[in-house]
Order: structure tokens, then sequence, then C-alpha cells
């Protein structure tokens, strides 16, 4: 702890900053560093969080533990982390991740290894217990009545606080989960830093929405929200990590990075607030029932924003879960054309497939998209060729999309597009197709007293 820090302990009210260093498993993990020092600064208790995982994410991290042991844990864990490790023990900063995906145990014995190799010691505590792929049977009467068995790669709950309290209470250094909920690493590290107690639904509804506000990271910082002309988002090449100050009195402040790219305002703040709620009275979490509907904003200062208004309500009976599930492939393939009459020509390309598709590969359901002019909002039935005649792009790419179980059929299928260099429109060129497996998800609901977290220490 720096003695910035240790001298605010005795302060009549305490103030806690949380930093998010990642958004997402692709995140940027040069943009922590910055945020450490300017956390280190700060006059009270500071904590770094990285928020790792997607719906997706643990089934493809449990592909790569099948494989090997020693792996299964976010492929970037180690790029986000090393930069920053080193400093965080110095100034006293607990890290917080669920970044240890299918395999936390293997993540805490990575970096106890290399922590030594740099002259390095710290309390890595991994939280267990959202890994249910042990308890996967017939008998099981959470697990969904058409579970395919034969196709599950993972199953995983999402868990809440409580591990992360337990472990930050013995004086971890580092935390390493799972599937904790995204929020939930917040609403731990304030639970520990101000002693609220689990059923204190006002004070963990207001960590909640903290840690809903800075999950996503740069989202509420300038990120997903600049639009030209519309809203204006200075040095988006360079955006701050968001910090969260939240008071032993319930004030929620958000801002970022001293001296960064990117901007929080109201505007940036309600989106991000917004942002896959499904109920903004009633938005089910972990630990709390986080009611947002009566939340009001105000300015405070520079890139600050105080959040007024967030009310909870106990806690659900149930937690999701979620199946990840193999057995689906997914190929794509994609040929360009440009100059004048590309889209007519373009048009005619997916005219041959679908004639071609229709007449050899008549099980497969094709997705067939003219990039440039119809793509993200083709609707499949054509209403987009009248659109295209009033487009007249001269730069265009047809792409075909398939998913389906034959692997064998789809990449087959994905030929035809190859084959349009000698037999389809003029000047079609740049083809590039691949062919991997797809994962999907599938969701559960099990009764809250089933999942029970452990702490393992390394």
């Amino acid at each position: 702890m720096s003695p910035a820090q240790q001298t605010n302990t005795t302060s009549p009210v305490r103030t806690a900053f949380i930093g998010c260093g990642a958004g997402f498993a692709g995140d940027r993990p040069e943009a922590a560093v910055a945020l450490v020092q300017d956390l280190a600064s700060r006059p009270g208790p500071a904590y770094l969080f990285y928020e790792l995982l997607a719906e997706r994410t643990l089934a493809e991290a449990q592909m790569r533990k099948l494989a090997n042991a020693d792996t299964g844990y976010a492929s970037k864990l180690f790029r986000f982390l090393d930069p920053v490790v080193a400093d965080c023990l110095r100034y006293g900063i607990p890290i917080i991740t669920n970044g240890g995906a299918a395999n936390p145990l293997a993540a805490a014995r990575r970096l106890h290894a290399e922590l030594q190799q740099r002259g390095l010691s710290a309390r890595i505590a991994c939280v267990l217990g959202d890994d249910l792929s042990d308890r996967l049977s017939a008998d099981a009467d959470w697990l969904p009545a058409d579970c395919p068995f034969a196709e599950v790669l993972s199953c995983n709950v999402y868990i809440g606080a409580d591990g992360i309290v337990e472990a930050l209470n013995q004086g971890a250094d580092i935390v390493i989960g799972g599937r904790i909920a995204d929020p939930s690493l917040v609403v731990g590290t304030l639970r520990h830093a101000h002693q609220w107690a689990a059923d204190d639904w006002q004070q963990i509804a207001l960590a909640t929405a903290a840690g809903h506000l800075l999950e996503c990271c740069t989202q509420v910082s300038g990120g997903y929200f600049a639009h030209p002309g519309y809203k204006t988002v200075a040095d988006l090449a360079h955006l701050g990590c968001p910090i969260a100050e939240v008071s032993a009195n319930g004030s929620l402040v958000i801002t970022k990075t001293a001296g960064s790219g990117g901007c929080v305002t109201e505007q940036t703040v309600k989106e991000q607030l917004l942002y896959e709620v499904h109920n903004p009275a009633a938005y089910l979490t972990p630990d709390v029932i986080l009611d947002i509907s009566g939340v009001t904003l105000s300015t405070v200062g520079p890139d600050r924003v105080q959040v007024h208004g967030v009310k909870g309500h106990p806690a659900p009976a149930t937690l999701k879960g979620n199946l990840g599930l193999r057995g689906l492939w997914f190929g794509e393939a994609d040929i360009s054309y440009a100059g004048p009459g590309a889209s007519e020509r373009g048009l005619q390309a997916i005219e041959v497939l679908q004639t071609r598709l229709a007449q050899y590969f008549p099980t497969l359901k094709p997705q067939l998209d003219l990039i440039g002019v119809a793509s993200l909002f083709n609707d499949r039935d054509g209403q987009w060729r009248e659109h295209c005649q009033h487009i007249g792009s001269e730069d265009v790419r047809v792409r075909l999309g398939i998913v389906d179980r034959d692997a064998q059929a789809i990449d087959e299928a994905l030929q035809e597009v190859e084959a349009l260099y000698l037999n389809g429109p003029a000047g079609g060129g740049g083809v590039r197709r691949h062919l991997s497996e797809s994962l999907r998800t599938q969701s559960f609901l099990i009764d809250r007293e089933q999942i029970k977290t452990t702490l393992v220490w390394s």
C-alpha cells in the first residue's frame, strides 16, 4: 500500500478506487499500465480487475484444457498481468480477474512460477465452484430436459462475490477465478473494502452498478460510443481505463485514467448503464437484483460523473449457468467485385451460388450477403436486391456462411465460391475461405443453495 493510501484509512468517509484493466479477452494489454500508476496515487485503497470472459469463452478454454492440462485460462491472461503485476505488488493494489476461465489452478501455478523467476512473491487465491462438469448426469434436475450430453464441452454457473471477499479478507494479492459474474468482480472488492454485508441490498446494488459500468472497460470512457459528427471522442486511439470511486456512505463516481484519451460523460455512462440490461427495474445478478430505473446522473468535474438513485432487492433464488456445446461446424468463403456494375455482378454471383447450393447441397442452409450493400441487415428474403439497385456500389464482396454438422459438406460447398473465379461473373477475385468448429451455448438455472465456492491458495 502506498503512503497516500495508508494515510486515508482513518478518514471519516473511506473511499475505494477500482480500476478496470480489460473488458474482454481481446482488449489492449498496455492500457492498464497507466491505470495502475493512477490508482497508486489515489488517497485510499485501490484495486485492479480484469474481466476476460464471454458466453462462449469457457467452451473454447475447455477445449484447450482438454488438449493440455496446463492451459485453459484466458489466452491473453499473462499479456495483461505481466506489465502490471510488479507495480501492483509494490503499491499494494490487489488484482482480481475471472481470467482463470476453465483452469484457474493452472493460471495460478504459472503465475507463481513466473513471479519466482522475477524475484517476486504474492499470495494467489483461486476461487473455485463455478465448474459443474463433474456433476453432469441425467439425474441433475437443473439441466435442460433436452441436454445433449454427448455434445457438452463445458458446464459453468455464474457465481457471485463471496469467494473474492473471502480471498481479499485473508490477504490475497491476486484473485483468479473462472465464471465469476462480471459485476461481481467489483462487488467482492467493495464488500471487502467497506466490509459491507452480503445482504445489505442497497450497498450491494451500488457495487453492482459500479461493476456493470466498469465491466466493459473503455466502453464507459468513450469506446463503442464515438460517432463522427454526432458524438465526439478525443484521442480514440488511446482510451483511458475507467475508475469507480465508491465511498462507504454510498457515493459512486465514474472517471478514468488521468491524462488519457476518451471521455467520461453522462452520455457514455447512460449508454453503458443500459448495455445488455434486459429489465432496468430488475437486472438479475448473482449478488442482488439491481434496479436502475430511477437512476440520475450529474457531472461533478471533467470526466467525472456521479451516479444517484440505484436500488437493490434480494438476490434471486437461482443462478444462471451455461453449457458449452460442440458438434457444429462453421464455414465461410467470400469473393470481391469492384468497378462499374460491381453490385450487379455480385448479385449474379449470389444467384449462381443459390442455384448450385440448392442443387448439390440441399440439406445445408447457406447465408449469402453482399457486403458493401447489405450484410448486417440481410433478412435472407431477397428484399435487399431492390436496395442494391439504388446503392450502385462499385466495391462489394459476396460472402457465403454455413453452419451445419457435416463438415465435409460445408467444405465442398465453400468450393463453389472459389469456382466463381472461372465460372462466375467477370472480375471476381480475392477468394478467402475457412472452416472451423462452431461452439454454442445453452443456458440453465440452478438453485443457488447447490453452489458452494472454495479457495485454493498458491
